[in-house]
């Protein structure tokens, strides 16, 4: 296919221009080369050339200028943008502009005949055209997917949408739980009433206070919601005290009135939790009235793994999503399907999106191959993983004595355990107070909720550092 394909390169610097029409005419290509972009211009009118590459300073006109009447003449035609100013600019510039690539100066010319292929080798526009048309059916649903465990979700959804009925939306991190509130509301009698998320985990039982009922001007998450929807993210991540104290504010009898109608507030509340909510009952870490109150209907969400016909439809949609934010458009071939579906995905479809619009951003192929998901999936494997993060302080105390409650033969702790926690607790959380009020102890000891003289106290006590420092 090279040798009927032409490429036209535009550089003021003879000496560029000739070792690339060479590297193009040995790769198969036939090549015109020219200094002036007014040149470049003519021949693009007058139907020549299959890629252009061009430079972005020229004698008598910025590429920059030149290359959106480029494409307004030949919308198909791509373009490969070089330069020797190597900043972030350039690079941001060429694809705003709508160039294929942005090659930096001094450059490889077997990387540069390989880009150039690239761009000369993407798919035809109706097998684009078929792969948009679907992405764009399947992006405007609330959820997506056809799977029979999914074909369990809608059924579920259709049951309970039109009623006033609080859900507990369960699911593995990362499947979906916030969308599947969302269309139990949009898809609802309610539909046309405010949704309001709070997300409380980790929140102390005085914070929970101030996040549904307000502090001092700021209206509470329940006056936001009345009349409407409160979705409470990640239920399962709450304190035993701030279980109750949430226990105390979604009792109907305890329910707050509007501030400015005085009537008694009317809202459904949905409520998720990735963690098993039963089992953290039978351990003592969930109340059980709150779990009554909130699991009067549940709707699980399959993990991806379990879903895996989904997984085209699911990545098509979040390509097309990419692009409609400003990305180039993308086509998966079936190699990159095969790879996909062979990936464990421990964060599910959130991990998938994430994925789909990192390749639809950082790589300038039209076609993603397994070659080029391998990579990503590569670098994705080298991170930390953060599918199952520590989920509270509680959390993180309790894994930590765990460990020192596993000596072999059942030993104990050496005695003074108390005191030691206590201690390894406190030095932190008064160090970095500290550091974020810049070593102002009356700051730090309002913030702290304690007495100024205690605080002192405690620092002397820690050893703890005082100098004012910078936050």
């Amino acid at each position: 296919m090279s040798a009927n394909q032409k490429v036209l390169i535009a550089d003021d610097d003879t000496s560029i221009r000739l070792v690339l029409s060479q590297a193009f005419t040995r790769a198969g290509f036939q090549v015109r080369a020219t200094g002036s972009a007014a040149t470049l211009l003519k021949w693009v009118s007058d139907g020549e050339g299959d890629l252009v590459i061009t430079d972005v300073v020229m004698p008598d006109e910025n590429a920059f200028d030149v290359l959106p009447r480029l494409r307004k003449m030949r919308p198909q035609l791509p373009a490969i943008v070089m330069s020797a100013q190597n900043t972030l600019l350039t690079a941001v510039n060429a694809a705003q502009i709508g160039a294929f690539d942005y090659v930096p100066k001094p450059f490889d010319l077997d990387e540069m005949v390989g880009v150039a292929r690239r761009a000369l080798a993407r798919p035809a526009d109706a097998v684009r055209a078929r792969a948009q048309a679907r992405a764009l059916r399947d992006e405007g649903l609330p959820l997506i997917g056809r799977s029979p465990p999914m074909q369990d979700v809608y059924r579920t959804l259709a049951r309970l949408v039109d009623t006033s009925l609080n859900v507990m939306i369960t699911g593995e991190i990362g499947t979906g739980k916030g969308l599947a509130a969302r269309a139990l509301h949009d898809l609802g009698s309610r539909r046309d009433t405010p949704f309001v998320t709070a997300q409380l985990g980790g929140l102390s039982a005085q914070r929970v206070d101030e996040e549904l009922l307000g502090h001092g001007d700021r209206p509470g998450r329940l006056v936001e919601a009345d009349g409407g929807v409160l979705f409470l993210d990640e239920v399962g991540d709450l304190s035993l005290d701030a279980q109750a104290r949430l226990m105390r504010i979604v009792e109907s009898a305890e329910r707050p009135t509007h501030p400015v109608t005085g009537r008694r507030l009317d809202l459904r509340i949905l409520a998720s939790s990735r963690a098993d909510l039963r089992e953290l009952v039978r351990q003592g870490r969930f109340r059980d009235d709150l779990l009554l109150r909130l699991n009067v209907a549940v709707m699980h969400l399959p993990p991806l793994r379990d879903r895996l016909d989904d997984l085209p439809d699911l990545a098509r949609a979040f390509l097309f999503r990419a692009q409609r934010d400003g990305a180039p458009g993308k086509t998966l071939d079936e190699s990159a399907l095969q790879r996909l579906v062979r990936h464990s995905w421990p964060g599910n479809v959130r991990e998938l999106e994430n994925l789909m619009r990192r390749l639809a951003v950082l790589y300038t192929e039209d076609f993603l191959t397994e070659r080029l998901i391998e990579r990503e999936l590569q670098e994705d494997a080298a991170l930390p993983s953060v599918a199952e993060p520590a989920h509270t302080v509680e959390d993180l105390v309790e894994q930590t004595l765990s460990g020192q409650f596993s000596a072999p033969g059942g030993e104990l702790p050496a005695a003074g355990l108390y005191d030691r926690t206590l201690e390894s607790i406190e030095r932190p959380l008064i160090r970095m107070t500290l550091r974020a009020t810049r070593g102002n102890q009356i700051k730090a000891a309002e913030v702290l909720g304690i007495n100024r003289n205690t605080l002192r106290k405690k620092i002397e006590v820690l050893g703890i550092d005082v100098s004012r420092r910078r936050s």
